[in-house]
C-alpha cells in the first residue's frame, strides 16, 4: 500500500437532464483524473470532465452484474492505491439502488478515503418532470420506492406495499407484467392509475399512462430504462402539465 493514497468520490450524475447535475458534482469531475461510470450516465454529463481523465466504462450486462461489482471494487482500489483522485459516477443517486453502500464500505475497509456527492433520483425527477406529483395533499400521503429485484435476482416481497398511495418502481420494465400480477394479488385494483416514464429528463422521453391491469394484461409497451408509478397521482397529470404550461408562458 503507499504512503500516499488517492481518494475516491461517489458522485450521483442525476436522472440525465445535464442541467440536473449539482454544482459540487460537476466539480468534482472537473477535478478527476479517473471516471468509472454507469451505463445511464449521458455522454453531455461526461464531457464535464477533464478529457486527459482515465475514463472506463463500467455498465452492468444482465447475468454478470456480480462479476463486474467485482471488478469495479478491483478498479477502484487500484486507482486509488495509485494515489489518483477517482470518481465513481452513478446514474441518479448513488445510495438509491446503485450499491454505492458497498462501495463505499468496500474501500474504508481497505483505509480508502471516500467522499458521498448525492444526485436527484430518477425515482423523485422522474414523476415531478412528467406531470405527477408523488404527494399531495387529500391525494397521497405516503410513497415508497422499490425495485424489482433484490440482492441475488430475488423477487421483491410486493406485499409490503398493497397500501402504500404512491408506489415508484425503478428497473421493472422487463418483469412488468409479473409484478403487476402480484400488486393485483396484494389487493391493489387492477383499475388504479398507472404511468411508465421511459427516458425521462432527456429529449426522448415518452410518458405511457395506463392502469396496473392493463399492464398485468401484457397490453403495455415499453422500453427500458423507465420509471413505474402507481397510484391516483397519476391522475393528476393533466391539470399538472396545463397549469405548468399556463405559468410558463
Amino acid at each position: 500500500m503507499p504512503e500516499s493514497m488517492g481518494k475516491v468520490c461517489l458522485v450521483g450524475a442525476g436522472p440525465g437532464d445535464p442541467e440536473l447535475l449539482t454544482l459540487k458534482a460537476a466539480r468534482r469531475l472537473r477535478e478527476a483524473e479517473v471516471v468509472l461510470y454507469d451505463r445511464l450516465v449521458s455522454a453531455e454529463i461526461l464531457t464535464l470532465a477533464d478529457p486527459d481523465a482515465i475514463f472506463i466504462d463500467t455498465g452492468k450486462e444482465e447475468g454478470h452484474a456480480e462479476a463486474i461489482q467485482q471488478e469495479i471494487h478491483r478498479l477502484l482500489l487500484q486507482y486509488a492505491w495509485e494515489g489518483k483522485r477517482v470518481i465513481r459516477l452513478k446514474g441518479g443517486d448513488p445510495f438509491v439502488f446503485g450499491r454505492g453502500g458497498e462501495e463505499v464500505l468496500f474501500l474504508r475497509q481497505h483505509g480508502i478515503e471516500v467522499e458521498v456527492v448525492p444526485g436527484i433520483s430518477s425515482a423523485m425527477a422522474a414523476p415531478a418532470l412528467a406531470g405527477i406529483p408523488v404527494t399531495h395533499r387529500g391525494v397521497a400521503a405516503s410513497v415508497t420506492v422499490m425495485t424489482a429485484r433484490c440482492k441475488g435476482g430475488t423477487e421483491a416481497d410486493w406485499s409490503k406495499v398493497a397500501r402504500v398511495d404512491t408506489l415508484v418502481i425503478l428497473m421493472g420494465v422487463k418483469w412488468r407484467e409479473r409484478i403487476a400480477r402480484h400488486l393485483l394479488a396484494c389487493g391493489r385494483s387492477a383499475k388504479e392509475p398507472a404511468a411508465f416514464i421511459e427516458r425521462a429528463t432527456t429529449s426522448r422521453e415518452r410518458v405511457v399512462e395506463t392502469t396496473l391491469g392493463a399492464i398485468a394484461a401484457g397490453k403495455v409497451a415499453v422500453e427500458s430504462p423507465a420509471v413505474l408509478v402507481l397510484g391516483a397521482v397519476v391522475k393528476m397529470r393533466g391539470a399538472m402539465l396545463s397549469l405548468c404550461a399556463r405559468s410558463v408562458a
